[in-house]
């Protein structure tokens, strides 16, 4: 897909790579955008092709209403996250949930209500963004991981069941980038604006998985491998004891 007169819709766009990924497809001569937040009234785009909407993933009505009023998506970007801290067996559980909810409920409930606007509009794409995370756990990030790595097979599956109506499906995965969420990391920080760089451009090509960095494609390399192994190097470089 060439995104040149495509007509997106990106979640999460108020900050971050939600707000990169606006720009970018504007950037790159998308017709409209509509830039989506829990709180409209937070979007400062200025350009008339931006067309701001509420849309709380988690709240289903608010779903219902985004897809009922964006019928002419052609590429839905799956943006919006959280991140709680929260650990899988000692933390609040109802943080825990807060992230599966997130991640993994909210974003199908957007996929399940999009996918129809897209196979009427002739098949388009859709843009899940995930994380290394999705394939290894580090301390602090249990909840997180549990979360994005149901996402990215749940990214995997409905690409099988979306294939019938000619829409590509695209998990976008990368490390941590410098953005409000990653705030309190203070490990490299890859520029948010290379994650819809890379993911257009694999859009482009008719790409599925797009890696956006170094650190992503070394934890995907190690999947192949020992366990044992990588946890005792991911143990080394995140100072854990």
């Amino acid at each position: 897909m060439n995104v040149t007169d495509q007509i997106a819709l990106v979640t999460g766009a108020n900050r971050g790579i939600g707000r990169q990924f606006v720009l970018e497809l504007l950037e790159r001569g998308a017709s409209k955008v509509y830039a989506t937040a829990r709180r409209p009234e937070s979007l400062d785009f200025d350009d008339t092709r931006v067309v701001p909407l509420r849309l709380d993933i988690v709240d289903h009505e608010s779903v219902i209403a985004a897809a009922a009023t964006a019928r002419d998506v052609t590429l839905l970007v799956n943006n919006a996250g959280i991140a709680t801290g929260a650990a899988l067996v000692t933390g609040d559980l109802d943080e825990v949930q807060r992230e599966m909810d997130t991640h993994f409920w909210g974003t199908l409930d957007v996929i399940r209500e999009f996918s129809p606007v897209l196979g009427a509009n002739g098949g388009g794409a859709i843009v899940n963004v995930l994380s290394a995370l999705s394939w290894f756990a580090g301390p602090g990030t249990g909840s997180y991981s549990a979360a994005k790595a149901a996402e990215w097979n749940m990214t995997n599956g409905v690409r099988l069941e979306l294939a019938a109506q000619g829409t590509l499906v695209q998990g976008v995965l990368l490390g941590a980038a410098d953005t409000d969420i990653m705030a309190g990391y203070d490990g490299p920080k890859i520029d948010p604006r290379d994650v819809p760089h890379r993911s257009l451009d694999g859009l482009a090509a008719g790409s599925i998985e797009v890696i956006v960095d170094d650190w992503t494609a070394m934890v995907k390399a190690s999947l192949v491998g020992d366990p044992a192994a990588f946890y005792a190097q991911i143990t080394e470089l995140l100072g854990a004891s």
